[in-house]
Parts: structure tokens; sequence; C-alpha cells
């Protein structure tokens, strides 16, 4: 038979908090991949790294504190914990393969649309294999078309994040980025969740569920702690928050402009390609052919 659900016992706190949690993970990830672009290749892939477990615990943790407000009526739910925590290790690694792509082979063209699809299929496959991880007196089924609809629209918020990450530079933009995948993120999650129906093995007993907050909370504490200490880390290095590389001596003597051009020894190669020195002006580093 099938099965009562409620998505939202706690009302907006869980879709709220859990919103939140998605817009902290995409903005130090972002940041993360916009810093990479502006160091040498000794560096980048650390902050690339960094960058890949901050969006994929942002999205795990995003996930599973929805869930803290997913029950089914009469029907006892269980998590199985090495697939929860699988879960989370897939996201960070797929969504890696993705952002590793676009930080060494650039935020354009074929990159980002490859790193973009890797990394929205790491999304709907964390959300599917956490649902798996569920145990209860029955089973999920989905439809195959929302289903469809959830992997768009995950694919299309990887992809829009990781052109941000390559090309917007600024807080208040960095910012937009970030509440914008976030949206995405949450977007997809719930677009999943109407895909689904419960389907009971039998009649429902008089046993109600046990909290899904006291199973899940001290799983959350791990990812919880790590995006903690991300954000300090990237506070300590103001380039993350500016995404825009220091100012060079030349630019600090009077008469000579702020984007006069300058040489920037981090400079990330697929930006440089030999082409001469980088000059900052609006959102892209444009290039200038050298007078020499």
């Amino acid at each position: 038979m099938q099965g009562t659900v409620d998505g939202f016992s706690y009302g907006v706190v869980t879709p709220l908090v859990g919103f939140l949690m998605a817009c902290l993970g995409g903005a130090l990830g972002l940041r993360c991949t916009t810093r990479s672009l502006l160091v040498t290749d000794r560096w980048r892939p650390a902050w690339l790294a960094l960058g890949s477990a901050a969006i994929g615990s942002g999205i795990w943790t995003m996930h599973f504190v929805a869930m803290m407000g997913f029950s089914i009526q009469k029907a006892p739910i269980h998590y199985d914990e090495p697939m929860t925590y699988a879960s989370l290790g897939l996201a960070i690694v797929m969504v890696g393969v993705g952002i590793f792509i676009v930080g060494y082979r650039g935020a354009t063209g074929t990159p980002l649309f490859t790193g973009g699809t890797i990394t929205g299929l790491g999304i709907a496959s964390m959300h599917y294999l956490g649902m798996a991880s569920m145990h209860f007196d029955g089973r999920f089924a989905y439809n195959t078309v929302t289903v469809g609809a959830s992997v768009v629209i995950a694919v299309v918020a990887a992809t829009s994040a990781l052109w941000a990450a390559g090309h917007v530079r600024g807080f208040v933009w960095s910012i937009g980025a970030s509440l914008g995948m976030g949206l995405a993120v949450s977007g997809m999650h719930y677009t999943g969740m109407a895909a689904l129906t419960v389907h009971l093995h039998g009649t429902p007993g008089t046993t109600t569920a046990g909290s899904p907050t006291a199973v899940l909370a001290p799983m959350l504490i791990g990812p919880l702690a790590f995006l903690i200490l991300a954000g300090v880390v990237m506070v300590f290095d103001p380039l993350v928050i500016t995404g825009r590389p220091p100012r060079t001596p030349a630019e600090d003597k009077p008469g000579v402009p702020a984007a006069a051009v300058a040489y920037h020894q981090d400079r990330h190669p697929a930006l440089d390609a030999g082409r001469g020195p980088l000059r900052r002006s609006g959102s892209l580093a444009s290039r200038t052919p050298q007078n020499r």
C-alpha cells in the first residue's frame, strides 16, 4: 500500500537551513576555484581539492538537513551509515573531477561543459545514493520524467557555478553566484523528492518513526566542522574574497592608472597562453600586446 509522506515536519526550518548550507558550501567552493586560477601549479591542486570538498560537503549537508524534516507515517526510518557516508565521498569525488577540469582547462567551451556535466551528475548521484541509504518496511518508487528534470537542474546549476568561478570577480557578484547555486541545489533536491512515492510492504503498525534529527545530527557534525574550518582558511586569504590579483608596486605610483599593464607571477597559464601581460579590466583579465 502507499505510504503517507511528510517532507516538512519542521515547516520551513529544514528547507531554509538546508538552503543556507548549500549556499555556504557553494560560496567556499567557488572562491577556492577562483583562487586556484590566480596561483602557480604548485598550489593549484590544493585549492581545487579544498573547493571540491567544500561544495561536496555543502551539498551533502543540505540534503540531510532537509531529510530531517522527512518522515513516513507509522514507518520508522533507519539509515545505513556506510552508504550515507559513501554518498558524501561520491559527491566530493565527482565534484572534484569537474572542478579540476575547469581549474586546468579553463571555464569555457568543452572543458566547462564537461566539468559542469560531471559535477551536476555528482550532485544528482549524491542525492539518490543518499535516498538509497534509507531503510524502512517498504520501498521507494520514482517518476522517471521528474528524476530526469532533477538531473538537468543539477547539471545546469553546476555548469553555471563553474562558469561563475572562472569569470565572476568581486565580493557582491560572488555572493550572487553562491545564492544562485544554493537555490539550484535546493531546487534539484526538492524536484527529486517530488518524483518520489512510497510503497509499504504491509499495513502500517502503530509504531511511529524515530526522530530523523536524532539519527542524522551526529552524522552532520563532521561536514559542518569542515565547512567552518574552510571558511576560516578563506578569511585569512583576501584573494579568496576579492578574486583579484594583488596590486603591483607600479600601480601604487602617482599618475599610474589601476588598469595599467602589470605582470602577475601567479597568473593562470590558461588565461595567459603566451599572449603577453594581463590587464585587469572589469570582471575578466584582458590581454594587451607587449609594446616592445
